[in-house]
């Protein structure tokens, strides 16, 4: 009876020894790692400025800035330039002589110079909240498993586009803040884009690999991009407004997502299994879905093939069919 209490005592030191030696570990892992930012510029001289004081602001030192300009025709190189000549952290890369190349060919060369353990991306027109860096690496200590972690935003620029925008992004969050994260997502992104802006986007450098990046939609490349990589990643989502989102005129939202490709996931989907044997659930959920997205994108014109081809398939399935005066049966 008299070792049960010094069993205790000896148990209780363990633990707080094991703490001690912790503590080095969680020091070195805050202090030390390195976080890429990469920014895609083009045309944004009056917004890029805000962008790159958003990040020299972070309350987290160990970052690197690396903005890739894509051939802008205004002043952004000049404004950029600037700012390395202060800041060491702040990097400038073009493609060769300065040309055009768009999107995807940008981030690609930002990622090819990016010397971090984790990437952030920034769009050239946004913020971000001066704890983004250091709330992000919170959770990932907390949740060393997870490759890819996002988070709410902030809405501001053009009222009309805000007011337009801002049920979307709410009905999006009310998505997400029902789910249990860390989580596998990958099967989340059929419907819709979950993660609605690249600003929110941080992700471990070994998740994305080039081949990600050829998606058959240039306008959707972050769709195209974040089903390839959730395949096989554990996902956090932050519920807070870390990401502050300028909507305006010439924003990528306005110009470049008017019409959603409602095929985009389907294919992407398809991609993924050419490289990953799919399991019997998955070859059901890619059916379901293309049959889900076939139906949803049939003219009006055609309304009654569609009902007809629904009551098909549930009569395959045996399920119950609804009463209707066109089937009287």
């Amino acid at each position: 009876m008299g070792l049960c209490p010094l069993k205790a005592f000896y148990k209780k030191i363990n633990c707080i020894a094991s703490f001690i030696c912790c503590i080095p570990n969680i020091f070195c892992y805050n202090r030390f790692m390195k976080i890429s930012i990469i920014t895609a510029s083009y045309n944004y001289a009056n917004y890029i400025e805000e962008t790159i004081n958003s990040v020299l602001k972070q309350t987290y030192n160990n970052w690197e800035l690396i903005i890739v300009d894509d051939g802008s025709t205004d002043n952004s190189i000049d404004i950029i330039k600037k700012y390395c000549e202060k800041d060491k952290r702040i990097k400038l890369f073009t493609h060769v002589n300065n040309a055009n190349k768009g999107l995807k060919e940008t981030l690609l060369l930002g990622l090819s110079k990016a010397d971090g353990q984790w990437i952030a991306f920034l769009e050239s027109d946004d913020m971000l909240n001066e704890n983004y860096l250091a709330k992000k690496l919170e959770f990932i200590q907390k949740f060393p498993e997870i490759g890819l972690i996002f988070n709410d935003v902030e809405l501001i620029g053009d009222e009309k586009k805000v007011y337009i925008n801002t049920p979307i992004f709410n009905d999006n969050h009310k998505f997400l803040i029902k789910k249990q994260f860390p989580c596998n997502m990958f099967r989340d992104f059929n419907v819709c884009n979950r993660i609605l802006t690249f600003s929110t986007l941080m992700l471990k450098k070994e998740v994305v690999k080039p081949e990600y990046f050829e998606t058959p939609v240039d306008k959707l490349l972050d769709w195209w991009l974040y089903i390839h990589i959730a395949y096989d990643t554990q996902i956090y989502y932050i519920p807070e407004k870390l990401t502050i989102w300028r909507l305006h005129r010439d924003s990528y939202i306005s110009k470049n997502k008017k019409k959603t490709n409602f095929f985009l996931s389907i294919l992407a989907y398809i991609d993924v299994f050419k490289h990953h044997q799919p399991t019997f659930s998955d070859k059901c959920f890619l059916i379901f879905s293309s049959l889900h997205k076939a139906f949803n994108v049939i003219p009006k014109d055609l309304r009654l093939y569609k009902i007809l081809a629904a009551r098909k398939i549930k009569t395959m399935l045996g399920m119950p069919l609804k009463d209707s005066p066109l089937f009287p049966d």
